[in-house]
């Protein structure tokens, strides 16, 4: 006898009767959900995720890590927080395609924790999302210095403020569009990276010189930093594992646009499914690529980020290792494509920190003007607001801005693990939650592997990493930069803190945890449409313009 699967997904008395007809107040046209449109196909989806998880600090900031750490550790660094990172890629996962809703993780933890800390969650990622606008920007200024000195600073900041006010102000399919081919070119820049790295340490270069490995031995695998001997090679390690913890990302962006897809959980399985190859594959085998091309004592890599920071794209280790083989054309193509790398980044984080401010509104965590939507379902006022922080990218005008990159960089990134602790956290209710309604995990669209362990481990060592990031402001301390490196967790102890005392929450108790919420007009928005096309099928099509009837609601 076949398994209602119907009754393991929605058990007792919540369950509701996929056989009945949807409320049609409720559901709309199914197409519209929370105010915004699904309109992300299934290829949109798979290049925003890849989109979202590269930028600026793989193909420039790693330099850091090279420099700080050498090849060994860089590469271990890489591996060990891409295993660190595939914790909370897990979480996400089972949520997000569970309850692909709109505003993602962070209206899950006012839902199934506390709304206190979906509070503090939500800003913490809003601020962390709209503060890394100007740090891209930031970025692109320093790297078009490449070609010249004398660009106007205020004229490309104020381009890139034009653009994604121009991408993000059209329907979410333009933002989608976009992003699909200027994530296009993030995908062909590193496999050119990667085949440049092959090709050279076998030989193929103007001075046939077949260097393999011999970085690694001359002058070492692992480098000394700050003291010296053991001590020291292990602190290399750990510059190395923190410029990890800045430059790998992902799970937080798939799970964003899960509201926005057109036929979520299939579309957002797959995301997040395939975010374990691109970790392997974008950063693990990046991080060893940068380890062969380039010794950890170049003169010219270590000159150019103890002065100019790693804004300028002439300080990737990239071009600098093309400068060094005597190699013309690849270093300007290299920077070209790193331009519009950096770019997509920031149209990426334009259109997050817009949705998480949206999410925050939703739930009355921000205010409520913001729910207000265009009829393409752009949240307009939400995006108005994330257009100030672009503007803070001005304050490098007549000064140097690497200092200002870095400034932002720091602050970020203590934000940006908190975001993962976070996550794992609101898995842990929500599987406390599942346990105690009756629901079979094995039923669930996907199941996270080593749950709940994955989910503990992963709090445990984000965790550890938070507590250690800024360990060396403690050998001269030092408050403003104690502050630099740890803002950010103060304000989301302030953020909790105030929200408790004024709002008196409580704590979301296992069996009365919304676990229905919005499933049942995404089950009949599913079972309304076509499924989508797979992957390579959608590209193709697109690239032929070939349209297709399939996925058109």
């Amino acid at each position: 006898m076949k398994k209602d699967d119907s009754t393991a997904v929605f058990p007792s008395e919540k369950k509701p009767s996929l056989g009945d007809e949807p409320d049609e107040a409720r559901l709309g046209s199914g197409e519209i959900i929370d105010g915004l449109h699904r309109k992300l196909s299934n290829r949109q989806i798979q290049w925003i995720a890849i989109g979202g998880s590269i930028g600026t600090a793989l193909f420039v900031s790693i330099g850091w890590g090279l420099v700080e750490g050498g090849p060994g550790s860089l590469f271990l660094g890489f591996a060990i927080y891409c295993a660190i990172l595939a914790t909370a890629n897990s979480c996400m996962a089972e949520m997000s395609i569970f309850m692909p809703v709109v505003g993602g993780w962070v209206r899950m933890g006012s839902k199934w924790v506390d709304e206190a800390y979906g509070f503090m969650a939500g800003w913490n990622f809003f601020l962390y999302e709209a503060v890394l606008i100007p740090f891209e920007i930031s970025a692109l200024n320093l790297v078009l210095t490449y070609w010249r000195d004398d660009i106007p600073v205020a004229a490309v900041v104020a381009a890139c403020i034009v653009l994604y006010a121009i991408i993000n102000l059209f329907a979410v399919r333009a933002y989608g569009e976009s992003e699909f081919w200027l994530a296009s070119g993030k995908v062909i820049l590193i496999f050119m990276l990667f085949c440049f790295t092959f090709v050279t340490m076998v030989g193929g270069n103007p001075k046939h010189d077949a260097y393999g490995f011999r970085y690694w031995k001359n002058p070492g695998s692992f480098a000394e930093y700050i003291h010296t001997g053991s001590l020291g090679r292990f602190e290399g390690f750990l510059g190395a594992y923190f410029q990890a913890s800045f430059t790998c990302v992902g799970p937080e962006y798939v799970a964003m646009v899960a509201g926005e897809s057109i036929y979520p959980r299939k579309t957002i399985k797959t995301a997040f499914k395939t975010m374990y190859f691109r970790f392997g594959i974008f950063f693990i085998l990046g991080a060893l690529c940068v380890g062969i091309i380039l010794p950890y004592n170049d003169k010219t890599l270590n000159d150019l980020l103890n002065t100019e920071g790693t804004g300028t794209g002439a300080s990737s280790p990239y071009v600098i290792a093309m400068k060094n083989m005597g190699i013309s054309v690849l270093p300007d193509l290299t920077n070209a494509l790193m331009v519009t790398s950096i770019f997509s980044a920031g149209n990426s984080y334009v259109y997050c920190a817009t949705r998480s401010l949206y999410s925050l509104s939703l739930d009355g965590h921000a205010p409520r003007f913001l729910n207000k939507t265009t009829r393409n379902g752009v949240p307009i006022y939400c995006f108005c607001v994330t257009m100030v922080f672009p503007l803070l990218a001005f304050l490098s005008v007549g000064r140097s801005a690497s200092e200002g990159v870095k400034w932002l960089a720091n602050i970020t990134q203590a934000a940006q693990l908190m975001d993962y602790i976070f996550m794992c956290t609101i898995y842990l209710f929500f599987y406390r939650a599942l346990k105690a309604q009756g629901y079979d995990r094995n039923d669930l669209p996907y199941k996270g592997w080593g749950q709940p362990y994955v989910a503990i481990l992963g709090i445990i060592l984000f965790s550890t990493t938070l507590a250690i990031y800024g360990y060396t402001t403690f050998y001269a301390f030092d408050v403003g930069t104690f502050f630099t490196y740890y803002a950010m967790c103060f304000v989301c102890i302030i953020l909790w803190v105030g929200f408790k005392v004024i709002k008196r929450s409580k704590f979301i108790k296992a069996e009365e945890a919304d676990l229905v919420w919005e499933r049942p007009q995404i089950d009949a928005y599913e079972a309304s449409i076509d499924a989508p096309l797979g992957l390579w099928t959608d590209i193709w099509q697109t690239v032929t313009m070939r349209k297709s009837k399939r996925n058109v609601v």
